[in-house]
């Protein structure tokens, strides 16, 4: 039987790739987003619909009857979302969500979370089973939660749940005030992209790796928490001259402009055994094609 997979914030920088990447594996995919929301020309079944709106998704599910859920849909504004308040409605929401899905006789669930929910005070290298669980933010604490609620739910009611934790995401639509875009559309614009010295080192993974990883593992039977990432560290310093290069601007890049952020860890970088030997996944998309291809799309939508 063909699984019928029901994506939530299928409009968004994470969940447009998803829905790519499960029709082109086969899948049966129902796209949900909240209403105003312009879907793909390729999405299959798309259906407007807030999730808030706990009698609305009821009547949703019935009429979809989805078998596998890969819920992606939260609060990501930058700047916004580490502290606000709709951190909860979103944790209470996403309860809801999984309460219908596993009453209609779906069974399969895959829900985003974060590499937030990790105590960053360690060595920085964070393993699922190893690495607590110490959230300090409003919007780790609210994943963190609902991941022990899901996790008891889920085995109470005999589903199949993973936790894949995600780490930092770049690439196309991405929200321009972050990182990459921020620097690639001031460079491309002939202006001065100011940063911090970039000595931070993150792991970053290309939009389009993470959505094929997130794809494979809701169709794979792995369950608990899985990290995805590259498993690599890499300096923002790095990063930013990459695409500095790339546009072909490193004059117009000021490293030191800005102060690092107060309690900015070092490293923080995942440990990608599980992804690797369970899930079978490995990233495709290195570094240096990754910003290739974010600056080209920057560039072609400024021309635009």
């Amino acid at each position: 039987m063909t699984p019928r997979l029901l994506i939530t914030g299928a409009t968004g920088f994470l969940g447009v790739s998803g829905v790519h990447h499960a029709r082109a594996v086969g899948v049966e995919v129902h796209a949900v987003a909240r209403e105003g929301r312009s879907f793909a020309s390729s999405t299959a079944f798309a259906h407007s619909l807030d999730l808030f709106d706990t009698e609305r998704v009821r009547v949703k599910l019935a009429k979809i009857q989805p078998t596998h859920l890969l819920h992606l849909a939260w609060i990501a504004t930058p700047g916004v979302y580490w502290t606000s308040p709709d951190n909860e409605r979103w944790r209470i929401a996403s309860r809801m969500l999984l309460s219908t899905f596993a009453e209609l006789g779906g069974h399969r669930v895959v829900i985003a979370g974060t590499c937030a929910e990790y105590d960053w005070t360690g060595n920085g290298v964070c393993q699922e089973y190893q690495t607590p669980t110490q959230p300090t933010t409003p919007y780790g604490a609210a994943k963190n939660s609902l991941r022990v609620w899901a996790e008891d739910f889920g085995h109470s009611q005999c589903l199949s749940l993973a936790w894949p934790r995600l780490f930092f995401l770049y690439g196309p639509r991405e929200h321009p005030a972050r990182l990459v875009p921020s620097v690639t559309n001031a460079l491309l614009a002939g202006q001065p992209a100011e940063c911090t010295a970039g000595t931070q080192d993150r792991d970053f993974l290309h939009v389009d790796d993470a959505a094929a990883a997130l794809v494979q593992l809701v169709l794979s039977d792995v369950t608990g928490p899985v990290n995805i990432g590259s498993g690599e560290a890499v300096s923002v310093k790095t990063v930013v001259e990459t695409i500095a290069d790339i546009v072909g601007r490193p004059d117009l890049l000021r490293l030191g402009a800005k102060p690092m952020p107060p309690n900015d860890p070092p490293l923080l970088v995942a440990d990608v055994g599980r992804l690797r030997n369970e899930v079978k996944w490995a990233p495709r998309i290195g570094l240096r094609r990754g910003l290739e291809d974010t600056v080209a799309w920057w560039r072609e939508r400024n021309a635009g």
